[in-house]
């Protein structure tokens, strides 16, 4: 039965890292913590599954292929003022793959974590 949690695995190289990005740059909650091979961090009804290389989620699989970060599917935050949330997010260092785009729905633009998986930011429009 679901409560309307959506849940999201990312793959990372370093848990503790990732735990201290989401928490601490993007308002995150850390819920638990395994390390060094998993934790999951909640921000409303986003639950964010991190796994790092020690993870089940990390064991290659039968044809020999390895889990690993990066891509581009990514989770998408909506932010009320997405130039101030640049403007800090930079300040404290954290990269950025693009500059900010509009596009008929809104403002977005896409930043890394430290495993580089991406994430969103997105203004909609009108507000």
């Amino acid at each position: 039965m679901s409560d309307g949690t959506v849940h999201v695995r990312y793959l990372v190289d370093d848990v503790q890292s990732a735990i201290d990005f989401y928490t601490g740059h993007l308002g995150f909650e850390s819920i638990t913590s395994f390390l060094p091979a998993f934790a999951d961090v909640r921000r409303g009804n986003l639950r964010l599954l991190l796994s790092g290389p020690a993870s089940s989620a990390g064991r290659p699989m039968p044809d020999g292929r390895v889990p690993q970060p990066g891509g581009w599917n990514r989770i998408h935050l909506i932010v009320d003022d997405i130039d101030a949330e640049v403007t800090r997010l930079r300040a404290a260092g954290v990269p950025f793959r693009n500059d900010v785009v509009t596009g008929p729905g809104g403002r977005q633009i896409v930043l890394d974590d430290p495993a580089g998986n991406a994430v969103e930011l997105f203004q909609p429009a009108g507000t």
